[in-house]
């Protein structure tokens, strides 16, 4: 492991009665996208607020970039970037506007602010659009601007909360390479997300939460070869899943099992062998942990 960015001890948290945060140990390296994965309400975005400064937590530690989230407010927010939910743009204003004006906020010169405002709108291929007002763009190009806007100075850590919902597939993937590319530049990126496939492309490394406690933590690859076994896909005609058998996928046992539905299964039936997903990991571990 190399030089650590974000380091979580037995983090806690209640709002009211309810128990958000029960009890949360993480650690994110330098230069690392670490995707927190989890259901609505599993305490995601109460992670990124605590790490943010934006919300105290009831009990543990939680450090970034080597400075403690409670005590050391102004270094922590000196070394992120956050990027919420939602765009936090002025519509009004044009992309360059934008840019400039959080520029200027941020204690950039004029001169500063007009040369990091286009190094950005290149970045995030906004050229073409910079002098048009934010109301008129797609969910795309918007997401694309609140991204820039966020690193008008340059952090060595960024947040990033549920950063594709609503967007198509285009514009998501759009999104992953420059997450991709952030990352290659040696920013640390810290993202939640409720997309399986977004974590398993983007992360090197996954946690799992639900209902406030991490149920498992591993790469990618580590997560799916939790399940194990693969999986027999049978799909009719309309290539729609009419059976499913787990298998440990040497070539007599499935040779066997498909000996023993040969009576049974309609003609035009095909069969494929589907190796563990992150959907699979997902739904056993919530799963799981909804039954404790």
């Amino acid at each position: 492991m190399g030089e650590i960015s974000i380091e979580v001890k037995n983090l806690q948290k209640k709002f009211g009665q309810q128990l958000v945060l029960d009890g949360i140990d993480l650690t994110v390296s330098k230069g690392e996208i670490f995707a927190l994965l989890g259901p609505n309400g599993a305490g995601k975005t109460t992670i990124i607020n605590i790490l943010s400064t934006l919300v105290a937590p009831d009990g543990g530690s939680a450090y970034v970039a080597g400075y403690d989230v409670v005590r050391n407010k102004e270094e922590v927010q000196n070394a992120i970037s956050l990027t919420g939910q939602f765009a936090a743009v002025d519509e009004m204003l044009t992309a360059e506007e934008n840019l400039k004006m959080m520029g200027r906020l941020s204690g950039l010169s004029r001169v500063e602010s007009q040369l990091r405002t286009k190094e950005l709108l290149e970045y995030f291929d906004l050229i073409k659009v910079a002098r048009n007002r934010v109301k008129t763009y797609s969910g795309g190009m918007r997401r694309r601007l609140d991204l820039a806007v966020s690193l008008v100075v340059h952090k060595p850590i960024i947040f990033l909360d549920e950063p594709t919902t609503g967007l198509d597939t285009r514009s998501r993937r759009a999104l992953w390479d420059t997450i991709l590319q952030l990352a290659s530049e040696g920013v640390t990126v810290f993202l939640t997300t409720q997309y399986l496939e977004e974590a398993d492309q983007l992360a090197d490394t996954i946690a799992v939460i639900s209902k406030g406690k991490i149920v498992a933590h591993g790469t990618p690859e580590e997560m799916k070869a939790r399940i194990g076994n693969e999986t027999i896909e049978l799909r009719n005609e309309q290539d729609e899943i009419i059976h499913e058998i787990p298998t440990k996928g040497n070539v007599l046992e499935v040779k066997q099992i498909l000996e023993e539905l040969t009576s049974s299964i309609p003609q035009g039936t095909r069969v494929s062998i589907r190796k563990p997903s992150l959907d699979d990991v997902f739904i056993s571990l919530t799963s799981e942990k909804e039954r404790v």
